[in-house]
């Protein structure tokens, strides 16, 4: 069957005849793949600044933003079934049974290094026509998210970060309303550093949130992505007209910061902005180059002196995919319109090249093998 992968020994990135994969334990699902994402992390792998095929093969098969068809389910297999749609998860745990996270299946938290990932490291990705995953990794979709599916996956990024935001600010009485009916945001300003899919995703589950919200992104307004930020209650700002400065001039006390930019030097920059009792996460992840220079005395003054946190993320567990699934309902009861939007435009596979080496503007590309 067709699959598109890089072959790091040859530096090439090529449309690949994968085997077809069997079903082996009683567990397993077999899928059929009907959209895959296409994401800064597959661009960067097919720069071969990072990814590597499993043991025993030449090339590693990309994408890990899949939307799939169930097609034939083993005898241990309880909740899915022939028909239903599912998204699958990206990490696997590594093998250490001295690994309390992995053997927790909080392989987001891994301690030792020695995960796989689906599509990134040591594990062949969706990038194709069929694949075998075992159930605990499979998330079942709604039918009625069919079209926008494939955005899941990028939005556990936000929902693992904002779990972890809500535990780590129960040191304070942060949260405005204790009211279940208003949304736990209420009163508070976020910034989303970023306007491409992780950025616009999680600007929309923190205005579901009840945030007050500020996208700070690059490009000038007005753009398509400024204009659909717009549409659904954000507010945003351009770093080419406004510096940061101004940007916290215009937010005020800056409560939490959405970094999904991966660009170091704005975001300590932005950093050093942040409010009293505020909160940073970082999710992206720059590309190598040469070091900065960061004002450090006033970065860790603030840190100290306004109680703050600094917190990284990355990957995701079941309940951040659970998470996103139910938020990309809402959404899609919000601003469906909006949500649409988002992905740019479906592509045959034929078309991998342009879309993982060349310059396709929009916000999401997805490749549909359906």
């Amino acid at each position: 069957m067709r699959a598109v992968g890089v072959v790091p020994g040859k530096r090439e990135v090529q449309l690949i005849e994968h085997p077809v994969p069997q079903m082996s334990g009683a567990y397993d699902v077999k899928i059929r793949a009907l959209d895959v994402g296409i994401c800064g992390t597959d661009k960067e792998i097919c720069t071969f600044v990072y990814g590597s095929p499993p043991d025993g093969s030449d090339y590693l098969v990309l994408g890990h933003e899949s939307l799939g068809q169930v097609m034939e389910v083993g005898a241990g297999v309880s909740i899915l079934k022939p028909g239903d749609l599912v998204v699958p998860s990206v990490r696997r745990p590594c093998v250490h049974p001295h690994c309390k996270p992995c053997q927790a299946d909080l392989q987001d938290f891994c301690s030792t290094g020695d995960f796989s990932e689906r599509g990134i490291k040591m594990n062949h990705g969706y990038m194709t026509e069929f694949y075998v995953e075992q159930e605990k990794y499979l998330n079942l979709v709604p039918t009625e998210l069919r079209d926008v599916a494939v955005l899941v996956e990028p939005l556990t990024v936000a929902e693992k970060a904002f779990a972890q935001v809500w535990k780590i600010q129960e040191r304070l009485p942060w949260i405005v309303s204790t009211d279940p009916v208003k949304s736990p945001g209420a009163g508070l300003r976020a910034v989303v550093l970023g306007a491409g899919p992780v950025g616009i995703l999680g600007a929309m589950a923190l205005l579901a949130n009840g945030f007050e919200v500020f996208v700070y992104s690059r490009s000038e307004a007005p753009n398509p992505k400024s204009e659909l930020l717009e549409s659904i209650g954000a507010t945003y700002i351009s770093s080419k007209t406004t510096s940061v400065t101004e940007l916290a001039e215009k937010v005020g006390n800056i409560d939490l910061v959405y970094e999904a930019l991966g660009v170091s030097s704005v975001a300590f920059e932005v950093l050093e902005v942040l409010g009293t009792n505020g909160i940073f996460v970082y999710t992206g992840i720059p590309a190598p180059g040469p070091a900065i220079g960061v004002n450090a005395d006033a970065i860790m003054r603030n840190v100290v002196l306004k109680n703050q946190v600094v917190v990284g993320t990355v990957n995701a567990d079941r309940a951040a995919f659970q998470g996103a699934i139910r938020d990309l309902g809402t959404f899609l009861f919000r601003w469906p319109d909006q949500l649409k939007a988002m992905i740019s435009g479906r592509f045959k596979i034929e078309s991998y090249r342009d879309l993982l080496l060349g310059e396709r503007s929009g916000i999401k590309n997805v490749i549909s093998l359906d």
